[in-house]
């Protein structure tokens, strides 16, 4: 069963990433080795596209996507 969340749990959300985000990028600009580098990108990638989908949801598109 799904529960539908409110716009302020969104928005809340949507903060905890963006500050996860802020301290992955932190820590990528310290990295010095390459692969850590490499792994701390592709969370970085999957952390922005969780933050893009809430972003899409607070501000969903109106009309069809087939009209």
């Amino acid at each position: 069963m799904f529960t539908l969340r409110t716009e302020s749990q969104i928005k809340r959300k949507q903060n905890e990433l963006r500050q996860q985000q802020q301290t992955l990028i932190t820590r990528l600009e310290q990295s010095e080795s390459n692969e850590a580098r490499e792994a701390l990108k592709d969370q970085n990638e999957r952390l922005a596209d969780r933050i893009d989908l809430l972003e899409w949801v607070l501000n969903e598109p109106l009309g069809s996507y087939h009209a």
